[in-house]
């Protein structure tokens, strides 16, 4: 199962900041959060804690003064729901003023608030129905000596405006000044990024590619720098191989020539043409070993085919020559090939088909966006576990498959090489009716 992260690396750091800053504004909404309960307890509890203290203090004045608070003796009777989290601020700031406070206790009284004055108006001249205030207000009872207590009522400020919408806002304009520069910078690091990969793979594909421009960051230019000094040395190293090759491919078919002129004047008939199928399998064998040698780096410029044609000719040329070779009725599929190569993987694997499965069976046909030509024959096929070994060169399989004779063992490894310069496969199958077929899979 894929994991849901981005592939590039660009995005996995704009995703990694992205979390990063989640995480740190919700530690700053919790911390904001707990900061605002805080203050709106505080809010409440000050005034009725004011009014005790106010009221302490002015004890032994004058009775007919106004007071803000009463004293009781004797635990009080407080009506309303109880809460202990404004007692326990309460006694903080009790203790915080310095006062000795035996006891505290605080209820909520709950309660429809009459209209103002105003709303009444308001009403009557939009024919609106105004939905009553509900406010309420707390009762905060201290015991400031053994039995004695003091009781003061506030009214409950209204809820403090909510600060959701600003915290949103405030993370959307932080992801904007943090991600914007961030994901131009990403995009300046990941374009020549994006460049080298793709002459990287052109290059590890056909042996070519042009040189990357070397842009973007330090960093970066200094590794484009690197890869156009490797690109260079590389290609120079493979045409040096080339002109190596080119030269020992002469430097051998001359003296091969020399032995089939020299073989022409045995007159020993049967000699003679040992000798001549010993040149030719030499020829062969060094024209498979040239080409593999150059796959990758072909010359031939690729063009539109219709492989079923391609295929049919093929087929006709086995079939002139008394080959048993067939092929079934096929629709055109068009392709962009390098028709010698196609012509030479398709010839490789008839004649195996051929020399160890006694007939070949082609067929072409088309699937999807791919089209497989496919060579059957009917021998003892290939075992499982040798599959990818027969892939290699130099490998035979003379016990296992019933071969008298036997080449260098390249055609396979170089049926692979072409399909790999055609971005295409070739896969071998063991037929459940008995034999190998071997399929070149190719981009439609």
């Amino acid at each position: 199962m894929p994991r849901p992260l981005p592939r590039t690396l660009v995005g996995q750091v704009i995703l990694l900041v992205a979390l990063a800053l989640f995480v740190a504004q919700a530690i700053n909404f919790a911390l904001l959060l707990q900061e605002r309960n805080r203050l709106q307890l505080t809010g409440q509890t000050a005034p009725a804690v004011y009014r005790i203290v106010d009221a302490l203090d002015a004890r032994g004045e004058r009775e007919d003064e106004p007071r803000r608070a009463r004293f009781v003796e004797g635990a009080p009777t407080l009506e309303g729901e109880e809460r202990p989290d404004i007692a326990r601020r309460a006694t903080t700031m009790f203790s915080d003023i310095g006062l000795a406070i035996h006891s505290v206790r605080a209820v909520e009284h709950r309660r429809v608030l009459p209209l103002r004055r105003w709303e009444k108006i308001r009403m009557r001249a939009t024919g609106t129905h105004e939905n009553p205030r509900r406010g309420g207000s707390i009762m905060l009872a201290a015991e400031y000596e053994k039995g004695r207590w003091v009781i003061a009522e506030a009214r409950l400020a209204g809820p403090p405006p909510r600060f959701g919408g600003w915290l949103i806002g405030q993370t959307l304009i932080l992801y904007i000044i943090v991600l914007l520069p961030l994901l131009w910078v990403g995009r300046r690091l990941a374009r020549p990024l994006r460049q080298l990969t793709g002459a990287a793979r052109q290059f590890a594909r056909t042996g070519a590619a042009d040189p990357v421009d070397e842009g973007g960051p330090g960093d970066v230019r200094d590794l484009t720098t690197a890869f156009n000094a490797m690109r260079a040395r590389i290609i120079a190293m493979l045409d040096e191989k080339d002109r190596m090759l080119g030269a020992i491919g002469h430097d051998l078919r001359t003296p091969l020539a020399s032995l089939r002129v020299r073989a022409e004047s045995v007159e020993d008939e049967g000699e003679r043409t040992r000798m001549s199928q010993t040149i030719d399998e030499m020829n062969r064998m060094l024209e498979d070993i040239l080409s593999l040698a150059r796959a990758g780096r072909s010359t031939e410029e690729p063009q539109k085919v219709d492989l079923a044609s391609l295929a049919d000719a093929v087929v006709e040329d086995f079939v002139e020559l008394g080959s048993p070779v067939d092929m079934a009725d096929s629709d055109r599929a068009v392709a962009l090939v390098r028709p010698q190569q196609i012509r030479r993987a398709l010839r490789n694997l008839i004649e195996n088909a051929i020399v160890y499965g006694d007939r070949a069976h082609v067929t072409v046909a088309r699937e999807g966006d791919m089209i497989r030509l496919t060579v059957a024959d009917e021998g003892p096929g290939i075992a499982e576990d040798r599959m990818d070994e027969m892939l290699e060169p130099f490998t035979r399989m003379e016990g296992s498959r019933n071969r008298e004779t036997g080449g260098a063992g390249l055609g396979l490894a170089l049926v692979r090489a072409i399909m790999a310069e055609h971005h295409g496969q070739l896969r071998l199958a063991n037929r459940p009716e008995g034999g190998l077929e071997a399929s070149l899979v190719l981009p439609g």
